[in-house]
């Protein structure tokens, strides 16, 4: 499922930016608020893997970052010494500054489309590179040259956290969308009927998964020595998997 606060991925929309951003906004923090992606679960895992693999200060660069909201509250208290952000939104940007003057370290927020703005990063090196719910937005191809990008923006010994959309190897797009939707009418009770209807919108115009091996065969070709997946969602919708440079 598309991640509520990259609003600005609707730009053909006829309805005036603010207004879109207010109400997909509103969506999404009945999304977090009833944890019906299971970003409790998954960011949990998420801090309890950055404690274990950081116990020296380390640089992260977080890929359609939004409003940091989660990622901000769990990097509390961690060794974060650089904490940079991509998104596409300017309003879910403005909220990031102030979720991420909670974390130590320096923050840096960059507003753009990632798939053009990550070439542009060669030079800088990272620890961490992190995407939550982004990159499959992107075609199969951009996917691709993205996961090589990030491979050359780490450092040895680096590492990409990536947490999307995964369908089975025997489904197709279609069939994955109507499965997740099918799971949104019945059990995200705290939506409305026009609620779900933007969810449904935004799936079918933007949300393009992939399967476990796809992930897996794209990383191996540009590089990374280990794929690992630590976490997959009972509904087989989505994972986390950590790339290992």
């Amino acid at each position: 499922m598309v991640d509520m606060n990259r609003v600005t991925n609707s730009a053909e929309s006829a309805t005036p930016a603010n207004e879109l951003f207010n109400h997909q906004w509103q969506i999404y923090q009945k999304v977090l608020k009833h944890n019906y992606m299971g970003h409790q679960e998954i960011y949990q895992i998420w801090r309890e893997f950055i404690d274990r693999f950081y116990q020296q200060p380390f640089k992260l660069l977080d890929l359609g970052c939004g409003d940091a909201c989660f990622t901000s509250q769990f990097l509390r208290d961690s060794n974060i010494a650089l904490y940079q952000g991509i998104d596409l939104s300017a309003a879910a940007l403005e909220i990031a500054k102030t979720n991420l003057a909670r974390i130590p370290g320096q923050q840096v927020l960059i507003q753009g489309d990632l798939f053009e703005l990550v070439p542009q990063l060669a030079g800088q090196h990272f620890d961490l590179v992190f995407a939550s719910f982004v990159l499959h937005h992107l075609s199969l191809e951009q996917k691709d040259y993205t996961i090589g990008q990030i491979f050359h923006l780490l450092e040895p010994g680096g590492v990409f956290l990536l947490i999307d959309a995964v369908h089975r190897a025997d489904e197709s797009r279609e069939a994955y969308i109507q499965r997740y939707l099918n799971n949104v009418r019945q059990d995200w009770l705290e939506l409305t009927p026009e609620d779900i209807s933007e969810v449904d919108r935004h799936m079918s115009n933007y949300d393009f998964p992939e399967t476990q091996e796809t992930w897996r065969s794209m990383a191996q070709k540009h590089g990374f020595i280990k794929s690992e997946c630590l976490y997959a969602d009972p509904l087989e919708t989505t994972e986390l998997w950590c790339f290992y440079r």
